[in-house]
């Protein structure tokens, strides 16, 4: 059904349940799966040199990746990384789903609704509004 799907992570508790769906998922289908994050670019007001923005992002996206990974090696799954380098999430993810020819995107969402979804934004949202592929919200 699927045959490469990509599983979004920012390393968060939440972004990891949609890890181990995606991955519990991909197993079962035989999927190919590719596995990314997405750093910030380095904002223009900022009180950070672009030196310690960029050191602070790669950390945080190299754990992110490796909490990813670890789970895959751990029920036998095997993992392309990602990590791009975008100033939104959502933008990166649908770009790189349709450059890597991806049939699936499977991410995590809060779920929120209403005034505090439009006030926090939704990274899900807008995936799911701009992608040409199916998109598996996990929550």
């Amino acid at each position: 059904m699927y045959k490469h799907i990509i599983i979004t992570t920012d390393g968060s508790e939440l972004a990891m349940r949609g890890v181990s769906h995606g991955l519990s998922l991909a197993k079962h289908l035989n999927s190919k799966v590719t596995i990314i994050t997405v750093a910030e670019a380095y904002p223009v007001q900022t009180a950070a040199t672009p030196a310690s923005w960029n050191e602070a992002q790669e950390k945080h996206t190299a754990a992110a990746l490796q909490a990813a990974k670890n789970a895959a090696d751990q029920i036998g799954v095997e993992v392309e990384l990602v990590r791009e380098v975008w100033t939104s999430p959502a933008p990166a993810i649908v770009e790189t789903a349709k450059k890597l020819g991806c049939d699936l995107i499977v991410m995590a969402s809060h779920g929120r609704r209403g005034v505090q979804r439009l006030l926090l934004g939704s990274q899900a949202a807008e995936v799911v509004h701009n992608s040409n592929v199916p998109v598996l919200i996990v929550r």
